[in-house]
């Protein structure tokens, strides 16, 4: 399984985003590739507020108290206590509160290689889930005990993750975990087909964003590279991303921007047409508005900080 990525970074709150959108998730240890959390929906307030994003990872969610919404390409789905969500890899994804409810909830992320101990595995067991297109997620409840099997394996994991010869205990629990996964969900009903193709009309989209974010840019434009029309275009990034094609566009080339601020010794203006602002006005309001202050206080280490 080959996760080599050649591309670049930028930062995005602690996160690093690769220039395809996709997440570079950090792991608990770089050696193991396995990232498991006890998190709190209220006090992660970065967390709730990003962008939807995905990553080769698969990932778990188990809600312990409170409730939280996943968007998972476009679909809305609602978790209480007792209840959590399997999203398979390199869908979008994110968090978000439920009516403005807290929520404690155990985090998973985890990438497949971990389970593939040979070819014929791999084949047989990790594939046949990750390439299905018609599993994108999967919600699950402990009323179900094969899924609370699941969801029990997901807090273990959490829980004893800083015991001595825990990443022994991690893949214990994560190839049972799988081998539950395999043996009852591949039947399970998903999304309709349309999402999968509106997925691939989104991904197509974000890569020409990507690749194209420093030139003039307008919706038409956009629509073409995802072969769209302007309402479908932006329905399915509104469903799929939380916000609009245009300011998904400003988005990424004020995180671009942020990088070159840091990283580089350019003056404003220089970075203001290098991201592909019309002048430095405009990029500077525009980076006010989403850092919560000026370009030159980003470079000189004034940032506000979330809790």
């Amino acid at each position: 399984m080959d996760t080599t990525y050649t591309g670049s970074l930028i930062r995005n709150d602690e996160a690093l985003i690769r220039d395809d959108g996709s997440e570079q998730v950090g792991y608990d240890h770089p050696d193991f590739p396995v990232l498991l959390r006890k998190n709190n929906l209220r006090t992660t307030a970065s967390l709730c507020s990003a962008r939807s994003h995905w990553h080769d990872e698969v990932e778990f969610i188990s809600v312990i108290s409170g409730s939280a919404k996943y968007n998972v390409n476009g679909e809305i789905i609602t978790l209480h206590e007792g209840e959590g969500v399997f999203i398979n890899a390199r869908q979008f994804h994110y968090i978000l509160p439920n009516n403005g409810d807290d929520c404690l909830f155990y985090c998973a992320v985890i990438h497949p290689m971990l389970l593939c101990a040979s070819r014929k595995v791999e084949k047989l067991y990790i594939r046949p889930v990750l390439d299905n297109a018609d599993l994108p997620y999967l919600k699950l409840s402990n009323r179900v005990p094969w899924q609370a099997g699941i969801l029990r394996d997901v807090g273990l994991m959490c829980e004893r993750s800083h015991e001595n010869a825990s990443e022994l205990i991690v893949q214990q629990l994560f190839f049972r975990l799988w081998q539950t996964l395999c043996g009852n969900a591949m039947d399970s009903a998903a999304l309709p087909e349309n999402r999968s193709l509106h997925l691939t009309t989104l991904k197509n989209m974000i890569s020409f964003i990507h690749e194209n974010y420093r030139e003039k840019l307008e919706l038409e434009d956009i629509c073409e590279a995802g072969g769209v029309g302007k309402t479908l275009c932006t329905s399915i990034f509104k469903k799929s991303v939380n916000c609009t094609p245009m300011t998904f566009l400003t988005e990424y080339r004020l995180k671009r921007a942020a990088e070159l601020l840091l990283d580089t010794d350019m003056n404003i203006t220089e970075i203001a047409y290098e991201t592909g602002f019309s002048g430095a006005s405009y990029f500077s309001e525009s980076f006010r508005k989403s850092f919560g202050c000026s370009p030159r206080d980003y470079r000189n280490g004034k940032r506000i900080t979330f809790a």
